[in-house]
């Protein structure tokens, strides 16, 4: 199949944009994409709308998984592409729409050629953007038949350069949560606030505080107040309830778990103190993205082999991928390829996925695939 061919499913992709836990009319578009390709085995209704599809090889080896996601962002897209998004208020501004075509050049190349040895499991992912598909699909039952060995995903980056390789050892990207502190007191008169208990001063105390904490750890870790909110307006009463929510990432995956615990402390200290009651809701969890040593030398062996130009980024960024649940549970990697420097960045109302990265990235997933199986 040609690029064009692939190109235009791209900007169909493009043009029916479905949110995270929504995906169902996307999975049926790469179901009939690949249902042309005959893979061995195809698993729907994976974690929710996920689907793998499996390539299998003569002779046993190992199993690779590479990975796409099909949500897009609850976004109005206001650029102008003649395949601008056909539903209000969301769009493909992350490029999950250019990742799947990518996945779906690898198939049309596994369908060409078979691998020799093992199994390649090509999966694509639901509820990338809330931090919920990954834990979904390695829950889900189904999920047992294509344990991978290694698996692999690439996210492209707007601010470097169009195809260049991206790579890092180690931590790759942030892990992060978003966390709301909900404090309950007792509602009184404005007139009388000593008849009741109000959580502004502990809000506060929070606010100030919080952010604070991560100068006890070693590594990176950062806590960024997002939201308060104390009683209503209404000046004639003093508030009884409110709450704070924060997001909370760090480069460690040790880390982040100390710093959650940190925080939820010295809330639940404060709130005692102020004679609050204290309860914790946690949201978009993300694991930090950590690179396997060995599964970094597979995939870098394949993207010298193909002679394009890497940079090593120094620190990691800065952003979290639902991907990061995937290496915390077996050797991964995960690579950016670049987007362009004028490219608008992620999640931006104009951001466009550039299809001459489409070439590229099947031409790297490629590499690493035969690397592994052959």
């Amino acid at each position: 199949m040609s690029f064009s061919t692939l190109k235009n499913l791209r900007q169909i992709l493009h043009q029916n944009p479905e949110i995270a836990g929504e995906e169902s009319v996307t999975a049926t578009k790469i179901l009939d994409f690949f249902e042309k390709l005959n893979p061995d085995q195809i698993i729907q209704n994976l974690g929710g709308n996920g689907l793998a599809f499996i390539f299998e090889g003569g002779n046993p080896g190992k199993r690779s998984l590479f990975r796409a996601e099909l949500d897009a962002l609850p976004i109005q897209e206001i650029g102008e592409p003649t395949y601008k998004s056909q539903t209000k208020g969301k769009a493909h501004l992350c490029g999950h729409d250019g990742h799947m075509t990518i996945i779906c050049g690898l198939g049309e190349r596994l369908a060409a050629q078979r691998p020799e040895n093992g199994e390649v499991v090509l999966l694509f992912q639901p509820a990338e953007e809330t931090g919920e598909g990954a834990r979904r699909i390695l829950d889900d039952p189904q999920f047992q038949q294509i344990t991978p060995d290694y698996a692999f995903a690439l996210h492209n980056l707007p601010g470097f350069p169009l195809h260049q390789l991206v790579t890092r050892k180690g931590t790759f990207a942030a892990g992060s949560t978003g966390l709301t502190i909900s404090l309950t007191g007792k509602t009184s008169h404005a007139a009388h606030p000593d008849a009741g208990i109000n959580p502004a001063f502990a809000i506060a105390r929070l606010i100030e505080s919080l952010p604070k904490l991560p100068e006890q750890l070693q590594g990176f870790a950062l806590v960024t107040v997002i939201h308060a909110e104390i009683g209503s307006l209404a000046f004639g009463t003093s508030a009884g309830k409110g709450s704070l929510s924060l997001t909370i990432r760090a480069f460690d995956q040790n880390d982040l778990e100390r710093l959650i615990s940190m925080i939820t402390e010295e809330a639940k200290r404060i709130a005692s103190v102020e004679k609050l009651s204290c309860e914790f809701s946690f949201v978009e969890s993300f694991a930090v993205s950590k690179n396997d040593p060995k599964a970094a030398e597979i995939a870098e062996g394949a993207i010298k082999g193909l002679g394009m130009e890497v940079i090593e980024k120094p620190e990691p960024f800065r952003w979290s991928e639902d991907f990061g649940l995937f290496s915390q549970s077996c050797p991964s990697y995960l690579f950016g390829l670049g987007s362009g420097e004028d490219c608008p960045q992620l999640h931006e109302p104009t951001y466009d996925f550039p299809d001459e990265l489409i070439e590229t990235g099947v031409r790297i997933f490629e590499g690493i695939a035969r690397k592994v199986n052959g």
